[in-house]
């Protein structure tokens, strides 16, 4: 298992995402809890994160959940993505959890669920993932900016 409270990456997705730490990101189980931000800047009408954000919390920690199995050498693409929206999401720190609900050689199938300081279920989701190795798809990221 393991468990990371150090500052959060510094690349800019997880920046514009408010990442503020990876809780957990656990190899046995394929558990990742990620702590994030909502910032008012990421809200509408009069203070309501907006889904787009909630989905991309959800899809991030359900990433983190395979790669904690997997490790790094592959990188995990959406073939599917589902979310319920429960209630309305404020501004202030949120956690999203995720975990492998079952497992092949090259898909996954994954389920998250977003919680605030309360620990109330806001949101929860639902991904398949493809497992494509990561080196076919940063050849593949260079050849597209070349």
């Amino acid at each position: 298992m393991t468990d990371q409270t150090a500052s959060p990456p510094q690349d800019a997705l997880s920046q514009t995402l408010g990442l503020q730490r990876i809780i957990l990101m656990d190899a046995e189980t394929g558990r990742a809890k990620l702590e994030y931000l909502a910032g008012l800047h990421m809200c509408h009408s009069g203070g309501v994160v907006q889904g787009g954000f909630i989905t991309g919390w959800l899809d991030a920690a359900m990433a983190h959940g395979i790669m904690a199995v997997t490790g790094f050498d592959y990188t995990p693409m959406s073939l599917e993505l589902k979310v319920s929206f429960f209630a309305p999401t404020s501004p202030g720190l949120v956690i999203a959890e995720a975990w492998v609900e079952r497992r092949g050689k090259s898909t996954s199938f994954m389920e998250a669920h977003l919680l605030n300081t309360k620990g109330e279920v806001m949101a929860k989701a639902s991904s398949t993932l493809r497992l494509v190795p990561r080196a076919k798809v940063e050849a593949r990221a260079r050849e597209s900016i070349a």
